[in-house]
């Protein structure tokens, strides 16, 4: 997306962080606000409507996960939700098996942090280390799965490094040492830029979300494998097979459907584009910049998703320079990126506390072209050189942090 906003280019690198929504998903949407504006729970015509544009959507994204059916689908307020849902939903479900999960150091907040809740209540959970690409290692999980496991929750892709995970290897580690495990993994920045097939994968429960596709914010899915039992956590209601109660959002569904569609059309093109754009921004970053380490796996890793740390140099002052230069970007997930802490993901996989500030995120979008590519080779160091001018950190620290790794 290369635009002009108040007499200056903007160039938009944060599509991990949220994505503009399509023309095409906004027109889909645009009569389910007041045309078509029945209660789906109706008997009458326009409830009727409502509820065949819901089913509809299911059925889009259905195929666009290749589920075995879209009744296993159930509909959230986004992929937050999906996740608490995933996490507390299914494992009170089955705590008459027994009460230990398992799961990795890198989970987004809204895994973690279920699991804490489920902890204080006397749950137990074992976090797995990855290796300094971010990847699980299958053994380790094997020999973390127990008799009373009941689920597992690892993340498809990562949005602070963009990993991608082995995930069918992960599942068949963990169903051969205990068969009844339930295994989940959050697919949120994965739809849209990288195929699923949850078939292929062998996963029980997946979560999804509609904005980081060219969907609508404030809609999402948790996707469960027929016979898996869930706990809702919104009661009241029949709604969503009697798991998520509440009146559902029925413009942002059709949404949700309109994104999945347009992505089962464009995931190819998308994803070598997409690869061109940041291969080529990595090679001409190698090229400008020293003192600069690319974290995540070089090649198993999103398409659209390209992280590094520019050392010597403190992160938000670097997005503020880069926003100034209308480089809009990130450091770390949006959702922790205002905290000012360490990240989570980047201590897991080995880079210490006194660089991992400089982290940065850029992931592209379909609206991006090889302008914008351009624009950032050019501005980015720039601002890097600026920034060190200006900086109090010693080129030494970066010297023995290279011998220290070593």
């Amino acid at each position: 997306m290369f635009i002009k906003k108040a007499g200056k280019r903007v160039v938009y690198l944060d599509h991990i962080a949220t994505t503009p929504i399509a023309q095409e998903v906004i027109d889909a949407m645009l009569p389910y606000f007041r045309e078509h504006f029945g209660n789906p729970t109706s008997l009458h015509s326009f409830g009727q409507v409502a509820k065949k544009a819901i089913n509809e959507a299911r059925e889009k994204l259905a195929n666009l996960i290749k589920a075995n059916s879209p009744e296993e689908i159930i509909f959230t307020s986004g992929g937050i939700e999906a996740n608490n849902l995933a996490i507390k939903g299914i494992a009170e479900a089955y705590e008459k098996r027994g009460k230990h999960i398992v799961t990795t150091e890198i989970e987004h907040h809204s895994i973690l942090h279920p699991l804490k809740s489920l902890e204080r209540k006397g749950w137990e959970v074992t976090y797995l280390k990855p290796d300094s690409h971010g990847l699980i290692d299958s053994q380790q999980l094997s020999e973390a799965i127990r008799h009373d496991t009941v689920l597992v929750s690892i993340g498809h892709s990562n949005r602070e490094i963009g990993t991608i995970q082995n995930i069918k290897e992960l599942v068949m580690a963990a169903k051969e040492k205990n068969p009844k495990v339930i295994f989940h993994t959050d697919a949120c920045p994965t739809l849209g830029h990288y195929p699923v097939d949850l078939r292929e994968w062998g996963v029980d429960a997946a979560s999804f979300t509609a904005h980081l596709m060219y969907g609508p914010k404030g809609v999402g899915a948790l996707w469960t494998r027929k016979g898996v039992k869930v706990r809702p956590l919104i009661e009241g209601g029949t709604q969503e097979r009697g798991v998520r109660a509440g009146t559902e959002n029925v413009p942002g569904i059709v949404g949700f459907g309109a994104a999945c569609e347009l992505a089962l059309r464009e995931l190819p093109e998308r994803m070598e584009r997409f690869t061109r754009y940041r291969d080529r921004l990595r090679a001409g970053l190698e090229e400008k910049l020293d003192m600069i380490e690319f974290t995540g796996h070089p090649t198993q890793r999103l398409p659209h998703h390209l992280s590094l740390i520019v050392h010597l140099i403190e992160g938000e002052a670097m997005l503020l320079r880069l926003d100034l230069m209308g480089i809009e970007t990130a450091s770390g997930s949006a959702c922790v990126s205002l905290a000012l802490k360490q990240s989570h993901v980047l201590f897991a996989v080995g880079v210490p506390k006194e660089v991992a500030n400089g982290s940065i995120v850029f992931s592209f979008g379909r609206d991006n072209t090889d302008e914008d590519v351009d624009y950032v080779i050019e501005e980015f160091p720039k601002t890097v050189k600026l920034l060190r001018e200006l900086s109090p950190f010693n080129p030494q620290n970066w010297e023995q942090y290279v011998k220290g790794k070593k």
